[in-house]
């Protein structure tokens, strides 16, 4: 039965770069898969754009593509990844100046377009899903608003013969899915095999969480060398199994315990998974240790897919203030709670609007809140954080200046100073009929 090989090279915008390489050199890889797209990080990359048309997409894009490139061309090793954001053309163009810098001609380099749906959405007072209120609510302040594409566009970009597929907002697991179906023939109405795709996807996406990295937890969970770990890779046959893996002499661990974390991360329903390929079915999957770090994958199935597809909608909330300032020695906890208490009748003095507004110190109860908090033998080190969010740049600012000024106006000892203010970009979510999204394919050749 024909195999295929895909690896995990990043499982977020900003992931390691190096155990991508070592997949490309060493992994006899069929694919390498790149994901690196959340939903702040389009809206954030539509900003980038709308300064600069150029921009947009994935800011270590050229980075990640100059280290790589290189041994996946020498491989044979087909790319794939959503590094596009805002700009998959942009993205691809790049990509074929990289390219052509370091010598490598006859690249073919695609870019999916389509899930920039903003004047769709803009057109129809949409209920939002997952919190109250419409789209209306949110439009005089949207940035962006990207439909999660499916595996489609991906598969067609692969027929045309490209080598590397750069897409915008597409679902995480349709970017291992659709190098499934081009090869293995898999037609879109395959809800079985979609499923099971969509299973194999779901493990691969988020790379080095299921070999041990999100996992591990020093004397309860221990994962070994996590400073080297290894991304997975899995070696995925025709009818939908797979054995999930990683390089050896790699950090980490693969494990029937990593990837069951890993199955349900981010799952409400294990049996009802919406993709917009597939409703998958996880609850019928099968794990089984074959092998040291190694692990396989069957079963799962799927069901026939929705009418609409989940629209991600970035917009502009309000601007948030931030100070942070530290106590050492003794009594450093009880300084630092009289510093807050001063920052708090301090904003209210200078009348600084906020809407919410945190004082916390950081090990005490920025996290855990309640009566316990903070309960314990006496702290020999405090930093305390001020933070608030604001309807203007302006109280933003003056938040951070008035944790500052406890340098010479609050309790003695203090130090560290640090203070921020920015914009707040806020998600929320429709759904849009897919029969009001039209995708596209273009091409770069090197």
């Amino acid at each position: 039965m024909k195999t295929l090989r895909i690896g995990a090279g990043a499982g977020y915008s900003g992931d390691r770069i190096e155990p991508a390489v070592d997949l490309a050199e060493r992994g006899g890889l069929d694919y390498l898969v790149f994901e690196c797209l959340a939903e702040r990080t389009i809206a954030l990359a539509q900003q980038a754009r709308r300064s600069d048309p150029d921009a947009g997409y994935d800011p270590l894009l050229a980075d990640r593509f100059n280290a790589v490139l290189p041994p996946c061309v020498a491989n044979g090793v087909k790319i794939i990844t959503n590094m596009g954001a805002a700009n998959p053309a942009g993205a691809a163009r790049a990509v074929a100046r990289i390219a052509r810098d370091l010598g490598l001609a006859g690249l073919k380099i695609a870019a999916v377009s389509g899930d920039d749906v903003m004047e769709a959405v803009r057109a129809r007072d949409l209920p939002l899903v997952e919190t109250d209120g419409r789209v209306a609510d949110v439009a005089d302040r949207m940035v962006s608003a990207n439909a999660y594409l499916g595996a489609a566009p991906i598969v067609e970009a692969l027929a045309g013969g490209a080598d590397i597929v750069i897409t915008g907002r597409v679902s995480d697991p349709a970017l291992f899915l659709a190098p499934l179906m081009h090869e293995f023939g898999w037609r879109a109405d395959e809800w079985d095999r979609l499923g099971k795709g969509t299973v194999v996807g779901h493990l691969l996406e988020c790379a080095g969480q299921i070999t041990g990295g999100y996992f591990a937890d020093p004397g309860y969970k221990d994962v070994p060398n996590l400073a080297r770990l290894g991304f997975p890779l899995a070696d995925v046959s025709e009818d939908g199994s797979a054995v999930i893996g990683k390089l050896p002499e790699t950090g980490g661990r693969v494990s029937l315990k990593t990837c069951k974390e890993q199955l349900l991360y981010e799952v409400h329903d294990p049996a009802r998974y919406y993709q917009p390929d597939v409703v998958a079915d996880f609850s019928t999957v099968q794990l089984e240790e074959v092998g040291p770090d190694r692990v396989a994958v069957s079963g799962g199935t799927g069901h026939a897919r929705t009418d609409t597809l989940k629209v991600s909608i970035g917009y502009f909330d309000s601007y948030v203030g931030e100070g942070q300032f530290s106590y050492a020695g003794a009594g450093a906890l009880a300084r630092a709670k009289l510093a807050l208490r001063i920052v708090e009748e301090r904003l209210k003095l200078t009348g600084v609007a906020t809407r919410e507004l945190r004082l916390e110190i950081i090990g005490i109860d920025s996290v855990h809140r309640g009566a316990r908090a903070g309960s314990g033998p006496e702290l020999r080190e405090a930093r305390i954080r001020v933070v608030g969010r604001t309807d203007s740049l302006k109280d933003a600012i003056r938040i951070g200046n008035e944790v500052e000024t406890l340098w010479l106006n609050g309790p003695a000892g203090g130090g560290g100073a640090w203070k921020s203010a920015r914009e707040v970009i806020a998600a929320v979510s429709t759904l849009l009929p897919r029969s009001e999204i039209r995708t596209g394919v273009s091409y770069e050749v090197t």
